[in-house]
């Protein structure tokens, strides 16, 4: 216990002198912090939606509002109506911000569409149907969806009209207005998405960066000889241990910071920011202690591999090449938590929430998402916390196999396989 005790005292103070690590930590703390003070020092009414409105402006003459009505029409749309149903003062008041001209056939519009001239253009074959024709369709294009409601607009008007019925009466019924009220007696999915994809992220990044840190830790000190001196002096069991507990301590202590300022920050500044980055920042007190508890837990684990893998290679440089394996797992579990954030309660995030390599996000999200029984959340922690030290014990073993071994990178399997032999 002594020697584990000196290596994480001395793993910490690593961590402490950086500056890098110093530095980063108050900055993006400092900086998140600044950012959500924004609104007390400068206006951002305009962004936020919270300042007084203005009165429309009047114009100067009429040849400035026939101007600025000339800059608003900023596309041309054409329209054949070989149908003869459609209503073209409807699409007026429907496409404010366009011109429609009638065009003579089908070729025109092909034309005039394929050329340029025009935004867009349409032919209406009965009507229900219809052809649009477009030569670059955008990602936010609602032509079709304004056209659409014209059409069914004129639909109702020739039904009404024929069946003797008062249109007007018609679509007032269908246009009642329905007042609801939300009562969410367990959990809203919606409203909890956003902070849970961040925290997703968070302890995904986490993961990466301090286990890549840690397998470089291990590889420089096998590519300075100084192993050679710690394993005659301590033990591979407290080299790892110290070095991985260290490396949790000083993510805790960093992310707990960051975090800390910019939810602090927040509820200060909530007021000004009108609410409207609670889905991020206002996260339960129960999702983030799961979260720091699996969390926790998930960077073990994987810390714990990390750093039997830096003993596995002789050069930095081959960190990347045996860590692959590691990396494309985590990978893995990371986006297929991320697209099942949409059905939290189906049976892949159950069956994840209970595999040590995934229920430190798996767990978490479901705890802030959907439906678990505490016993579930119990045994997915025993299994957590059994391979964690599962893990300890293995990584172990291979650091004190290959940290003493120099050359070409060992491989995961052939350690295992050299183990084997070696009981």
């Amino acid at each position: 216990m002594k020697k584990f005790l000196v290596v994480l005292e001395y793993e910490l103070k690593e961590y402490v002198r950086s500056k890098g690590f110093v530095l980063t930590t108050l900055l993006i703390a400092v900086l998140g912090a600044g950012i959500l003070f924004l609104p007390r020092i400068v206006n951002m009414s305009g962004l936020l939606g919270t300042g007084p409105k203005q009165e429309a402006p009047v114009p100067e003459d009429e040849s400035s509002k026939d101007k600025e009505d000339d800059e608003k029409a900023d596309q041309t749309l054409l329209l054949y109506d070989e149908a003869g149903v459609m209503n073209m003062d409807l699409l007026k008041s429907l496409f404010p911000d366009s011109v429609w001209e009638a065009a003579a056939d089908e070729d025109v519009i092909r034309e005039r569409v394929q050329s340029g001239e025009v935004a867009a253009g349409f032919i209406v074959r009965s009507a229900t149907q219809y052809d649009y024709y477009v030569l670059n369709k955008g990602m936010g294009d609602e032509n079709k969806a304004r056209f659409e409601t014209a059409m069914t607009t004129v639909a109702r008007q020739k039904y009404c009209e024929d069946n003797g019925l008062d249109y007007d009466e018609v679509e007032a019924l269908f246009s009642q207005q329905i007042v609801s009220n939300d009562l969410v007696l367990g959990k809203d999915s919606g409203q909890n998405y956003w902070y849970s994809y961040a925290l997703v992220i968070l302890v995904f990044m986490l993961i990466v960066f301090y286990g890549q840190m840690i397998a470089v830790s291990v590889t420089n000190e096998k590519s300075n000889r100084s192993i050679e001196v710690l394993v005659t002096t301590t033990t591979p069991n407290s080299l790892l241990f110290g070095k991985v507990i260290a490396g949790a301590i000083a993510s805790l202590c960093q992310v707990g910071l960051i975090m800390g300022s910019i939810l602090i920050s927040y509820a200060v500044n909530r007021d000004v920011w009108g609410g409207m980055l609670d889905m991020i920042f206002m996260i339960p007190g129960s999702v983030l202690i799961t979260f720091a508890f699996f969390g926790l837990g998930g960077f073990l684990f994987y810390a714990f591999l990390y750093g039997a893998v830096g003993a596995l290679v002789s050069k930095t440089e081959d960190i990347s090449k045996s860590s692959g394996g590691l990396m494309m797992l985590i990978m893995i579990v990371y986006f297929i938590v991320l697209f099942q954030l949409t059905n939290v309660d189906g049976v892949a995030m159950k069956v994840l929430s209970f595999l040590p390599f995934s229920s430190y996000s798996a767990m978490f999200v479901r705890i802030a998402m959907g439906s678990v029984q505490v016993w579930e959340v119990i045994v997915s922690y025993v299994i957590l916390l059994a391979s964690i030290f599962g893990a300890g014990f293995l990584g172990a073993r291979i650091y004190r196999m290959g940290t003493l071994r120099y050359g070409n990178p060992i491989k995961f399997t052939t350690a295992l396989k050299d183990m084997k032999k070696s009981n």
